[in-house]
């Protein structure tokens, strides 16, 4: 039987309700697998388990049981063992990394960032301070549009201008931000923005971190920032910069 791993913590944390159910359909029964001081929260695996919002939520749910009164080593949706038995394993095998890790992230959470330009104020912000480009761009102005070669000559030297500058915004976001966090991690990357950043940090610090993220906000209109969290520390599960929950 495939068990399905949520999270790993110490065995005297865990107080997890009777009857705590988790993903699938109908939702599987929640136990817990010990191996000496340390313990993982299973289930038995439903077949063709896909990332639907409901089984995310049930995840989350579950995670959020365990962590109730002490840390976890949360794994990442659709975490998979062969059984219980090879879970027992792992916890043996690696029972000092998952001790480490438990004290490392205790009373510290996640907080993920995301980062995107916003078009129109980037787009004024290259042409107000790249004169070539805004030169170009008033002598089509000035001559009626221009041809279709003079217009692809502008998108192609404004794309580039705006490609510079993502790369540019990202090293500053987390430039003005990581000194907040006891560790950063960077997301797996997407075109759908220009810095995705988790951020582990105390309860102290994360006011400190949101006060810093409202001022860069302010301090550059032209990018928008989405914070999510606290969350459990997904992302740091694994030290130094390995982002992945470890197969279990």
């Amino acid at each position: 039987m495939t068990t399905y791993v949520y999270a790993i913590a110490r065995a005297d944390d865990l107080d997890l309700p009777e009857d705590l159910t988790g993903v699938g359909d109908p939702a599987r029964p929640v136990r817990v697998v010990k191996h000496d001081d340390l313990a993982a929260v299973v289930a038995e695996a439903p077949a063709g388990i896909r990332p639907k919002r409901r089984d995310l939520m049930a995840h989350q749910r579950v995670v959020d049981a365990a962590a109730s009164n002490g840390p976890v080593l949360p794994m990442r949706f659709g975490s998979l063992a062969d059984d219980d038995g090879a879970v027992g394993k792992v916890l043996d095998e690696r029972a000092e990394h998952w001790r480490e890790r438990l004290s490392a992230l205790e009373g510290k959470a996640e907080y993920n960032l995301k980062a995107v330009h916003r078009t129109d104020a980037v787009i004024h912000q290259v042409l107000a301070e790249e004169p070539e480009i805004r030169a170009v761009s008033d002598a089509q102005r000035t001559a009626g549009g221009g041809t279709h070669e003079d217009k692809l000559r502008l998108g192609e030297m404004v794309a580039a201008a705006v490609n510079a500058r993502e790369k540019r915004d990202a090293e500053l976001v987390r430039e003005k931000l990581a000194g907040h966090a006891e560790a950063v991690q960077s997301g797996p990357g997407s075109q759908a923005w220009i810095a995705d950043l988790s951020f582990l940090l105390t309860a102290e610090s994360a006011g400190q971190f949101l006060t810093a993220v409202d001022e860069l906000a302010r301090d550059h209109p032209h990018l928008e920032l989405t914070v999510n969290g606290p969350l459990p520390p997904y992302s740091f599960v694994e030290p130094a910069t390995a982002s992945a929950a470890p197969a279990v």
